[in-house]
């Protein structure tokens, strides 16, 4: 019996951390969608990459995780540039794209 609990509750975390990836992802993808239409660029493939995940320090000392994303994007359909977006938690602190005006205003800068 102990060992079913246990069981469960590695199923239930498995799940909470694969939920929390692909609500990360969402997040990268709406990002990703609206820096490239405020550029005037296309999104290519519609989606974007997890390329890392590491623990980070926040503003407030605690521990909280640093996920970075890789996407495409053209300017004319024929070629592929790479941008990449990095997330503590669901808040942007570095994007490199298509445009360094968006940029800053996706990261809240004035």
């Amino acid at each position: 019996m102990p060992s079913l609990i246990l069981l469960m509750i590695a199923g239930a975390l498995a799940y909470a951390w694969w939920n929390a990836a692909r609500a990360a992802s969402e997040h990268a993808i709406q990002v990703g969608h609206s820096a490239c239409r405020a550029a005037g660029v296309q999104l290519l493939d519609q989606t974007v990459h997890a390329v890392g995940l590491r623990l980070r320090r926040r503003d407030d000392g605690r521990l909280g995780l640093e996920r970075s994303f890789r996407f495409e994007y053209s300017h004319d359909g024929m070629d592929r540039q790479r941008g990449r977006m990095v997330f503590h938690g669901t808040r942007l602190v570095s994007f490199t794209g298509p445009a360094p005006a968006v940029a800053s205003g996706l990261l809240g800068e004035d």
